[in-house]
């Protein structure tokens, strides 16, 4: 199995962590002691949200989703009218900064790095688990495609192991080498994890100016990426893996840094106005200047858009809309590319006509939103309750 070369170096990094702890380093072990001793539930509870972002990050997956759907049918990106939906997932990264930021930078010292990663893996893993289900199902019972002869019992447990462990494995050629064969976009979680692990051991301690330069060097190197492969599309497939280094890179330190200089923008965009703005980015055209425009929107676009998101001013109709939005856009991200895959093979059987495409994805989407919401209602928010029971249990103890 190909694994890329980082995952060695990642787990040999948190082992010798954990083994530098367990042996004794004594400011560590006083600063555990310190924080078993003084933390309390209060700590974790979440904080207020940001309603405009959340419905900002609800019209992002939308928009992705679409995008998944629109490259089945057209290969050529520049006849598609959402061909820079996949800029969605740097929005995502950059928005990711900010809140982290706003969420931990003032509680992280108290809670501790092993808590913050508890906290992490609470809120985004049980979709984890569950999106590769759901593309295991949807792989073995596909009425398109039968997988009979395509993989053994073992490999097919190997790939599905892989996936509910985000270990990236570029082993299946009919689905373009995709990190995560099962639920591809998981790619984007593997480096959200890896950008959490950042955080939690360094980026939190990083002063102002320092953030800055990581930031300016982070862009250089997205710059670098998109000049060397003519976009930023990349992060998702075997040849293309270190693409995604770049993206989170520069985005989720350039949400961070937003945040800690507090470039929020006060405005009366309201959440239509900045949600439309933020449409233009995806509705872009697809052209051989891709090079240029798709750095320039990452770089400078997103997080405007983000200052203004969390300046503006929320009408009171919209509130449940935001909520809305912001609530089902995680699940709906992690579990549609089971059907997408399924669409796939029935466009390769059938060929529809424009007409009948307009009718699949847009009665797709609308189900595939029920569906996420559904997902949300009775096993995200259930399992995270209950894992969250059980973690205050285990603090109340102690």
């Amino acid at each position: 199995m190909s694994v890329p070369n980082c995952i060695p170096i990642l787990l040999k990094i948190y082992n010798k962590s954990v083994l530098f702890a367990i042996l004794g380093n004594n400011r560590y072990r006083i600063k555990t002691a310190m924080t078993e001793q003084t933390l309390s539930p209060e700590i974790l509870k979440t904080k207020q949200h940001f309603e405009i972002l959340d419905g900002l990050r609800g019209v992002a997956a939308l928009s992705v989703v679409c995008f998944h759907f629109m490259e089945v049918a057209y290969s050529d990106y520049s006849q598609d009218f959402i061909g820079h939906g996949f800029l969605a997932v740097d929005f995502f990264f950059c928005l990711s900064g900010f809140v982290i930021g706003y969420a931990y930078d003032d509680r992280i010292g108290k809670m501790g790095v092993l808590e913050f990663f508890k906290s992490r893996i609470i809120r985004l893993h049980p979709l984890v688990i569950f999106g590769s289900i759901l593309g295991l199902l949807a792989f073995l019972f596909d009425p398109f495609v039968s997988p009979t002869g395509l993989y053994s019992v073992g490999k097919t447990a190997l790939i599905f192991l892989c996936s509910i462990l985000l270990i990236p494995s570029p082993v299946m050629p009919e689905r373009a080498f995709n990190q995560f064969g099962f639920n591809a976009p998981a790619w984007s979680l593997f480096w959200e994890y890896v950008a959490n692990i950042f955080y939690g051991f360094i980026l939190f301690r990083v002063k102002r100016g320092w953030l800055i330069l990581l930031t300016i060097l982070a862009a250089l190197a997205l710059c670098y990426v998109s000049y060397s492969a003519g976009n930023i599309m990349g992060g998702w497939g075997k040849g293309n893996f270190w693409d995604g280094c770049a993206r989170i890179c520069y985005s989720f330190l350039a949400g961070l840094l937003i945040y800690r200089r507090n470039w929020i923008i006060k405005n009366k965009l309201g959440f239509m106005g900045i949600a439309i703005l933020l449409m233009l980015a995806f509705l872009m055209p697809f052209t051989k200047w891709n090079w240029l425009t798709e750095p320039l929107v990452v770089i400078f676009y997103f997080p405007l858009l983000v200052a203004l998101g969390a300046g503006a001013v929320l009408s009171p109709g919209l509130k449940k809309l935001c909520i809305f939005s912001g609530d089902i856009s995680y699940p709906l991200y992690m579990t549609h590319y089971a059907v997408i895959w399924i669409f796939a093979n029935y466009y390769v059987a059938h060929k529809p006509s424009t007409g009948q495409l307009a009718i699949i994805i847009i009665t797709s989407m609308v189900l595939l939103v029920g569906f996420a919401y559904l997902v949300m209602v009775f096993y995200d928010i259930p399992v995270r309750k209950y894992l969250s029971a059980k973690r205050k249990q285990s603090l109340n103890k102690k």
